[in-house]
C-alpha cells in the first residue's frame, strides 16, 4: 500500500492555472486542486510588450516552488506569437516577445516553452516552416544560458496553422535539434481533430507507433488533456470536459496506464476551471493507479 501510494504521488498531472497577481499564484492555485505539475502564462499572454520580472517576484516564485514542490513546469508562449509570421514586422514581434518568454523561463527555472509552431497565413506551408525554423536558430545562444527546452504543442490544424501533422513537426525537429532543447508536448483534442484517431487502445497504439516513425518517442515530452467537441480530422479546435466530448474517457485511462505515455506531464485545459480541473486530475490520477 505504501508502495502503491509513492508511485500515484509521482504522477505529473495538473492543469493551466493562472498567475494573476504574480507568477507564484500559478502555483498556489496548483496546489489547491491537487496538481503535481502546472502550465501557466509567465506575463499577459495578449500584450506584445510585458515587463520584466522584479527580483522579488523571482524570490517569491522561487520559495513557493519549494512550499508546494510542485515539478515539471511549463509556460505556454504568447498567442500573438507567430515565428513564421511572413509580415516582416509581425515576425519580428514574435521573435523579439519568444526572445524574452525564453528569458522568464530561465528565470524561473521553469522545465519547458510550449509554443504553437506558426500560421502561414497567405504564404505556402513549406514557406512557413522553413522560417520557423530559422526563427528558432536565432535563439541558440539564449537557449543554452539556461535549461528550458521548447516543446512544440500539435495544432489542430484550423486555418493556416502549421505543426498539425507529424511530418511537419518531425521537419522543424529535423533542422533545430543539433542546436536547440526540442520536443513535442501532443494536445489530445488538436491530434484528434487533426485526424489522429485515440479512442481506444488500439486507435492510441497506431498513433503513438505513428508518431514513434516519424519523430521518435524519446522527443515526446508532455502531452495537454483535452476531450473534443468536434469529430475525428474535423481540424476544428474546440476543448471539452474530459469524457463529455467526441474522444471519450476510454482514451484518458489509456493514456494513464501505457508504458509510453503514464509517466509524462499532463496538463488539463479543459474549460470549467479550479473546480472541474480539481475532479479531472482526481480522476486521471485513479486511472493512473496500477
Amino acid at each position: 500500500m505504501v508502495l502503491q501510494m509513492k508511485i500515484d504521488d509521482e504522477l505529473l498531472i495538473g492543469a493551466h492555472t493562472s498567475a494573476a497577481g504574480g507568477a507564484y499564484k500559478a502555483l498556489l492555485e496548483g496546489q489547491s486542486i491537487g496538481a503535481t505539475t502546472i502550465q501557466f502564462f509567465t506575463a499577459n499572454q495578449k500584450r506584445w510588450e510585458r515587463k520584466p520580472l522584479e527580483p522579488k517576484e523571482i524570490e517569491l516564485w522561487n520559495s513557493t516552488l519549494q512550499e508546494t514542490k510542485i515539478k515539471q513546469i511549463m509556460s505556454h508562449d504568447s498567442y500573438l506569437i507567430n515565428l513564421g509570421s511572413p509580415s516582416e514586422e509581425n515576425l519580428q514581434k514574435s521573435r523579439k516577445a519568444f526572445r524574452d518568454e525564453i528569458t522568464r523561463c530561465h528565470q524561473l527555472k521553469v522545465t519547458y516553452l510550449n509554443f504553437h509552431p506558426g500560421a502561414a497565413l497567405d504564404t505556402p506551408p513549406e514557406q512557413c516552416l522553413d522560417l520557423i525554423c530559422e526563427s528558432l536558430l536565432e535563439f541558440e545562444s539564449l537557449v543554452a544560458q539556461g535549461e528550458t527546452r521548447l516543446l512544440l504543442e500539435s495544432t489542430a490544424g484550423q486555418g493556416s496553422a502549421v505543426g498539425w501533422n507529424f511530418d511537419q513537426l518531425a521537419y522543424i525537429i529535423s533542422k533545430v535539434e543539433d542546436r536547440i532543447p526540442i520536443g513535442v508536448c501532443i494536445d489530445t483534442c488538436h491530434i484528434f481533430v487533426a485526424g489522429y484517431d485515440i479512442r481506444t487502445p488500439e486507435s492510441w497504439d497506431a498513433t503513438l507507433h505513428e508518431f514513434d516513425r516519424k519523430i521518435g518517442l524519446s522527443k515526446l515530452y508532455a502531452f495537454h488533456v483535452n476531450d473534443s467537441l468536434k469529430g475525428l480530422g474535423s481540424r476544428v479546435d474546440r476543448h471539452q470536459p474530459l469524457g463529455e466530448g467526441t474522444i471519450g474517457m476510454e482514451s484518458f485511462s489509456f493514456m494513464m496506464h501505457d508504458k509510453r505515455t503514464r509517466h509524462l506531464p499532463k496538463y488539463l485545459e479543459t474549460p470549467g476551471g479550479v473546480k472541474v480541473w480539481e475532479k479531472e486530475i482526481a480522476l486521471l490520477r485513479e486511472f493512473g493507479k496500477i
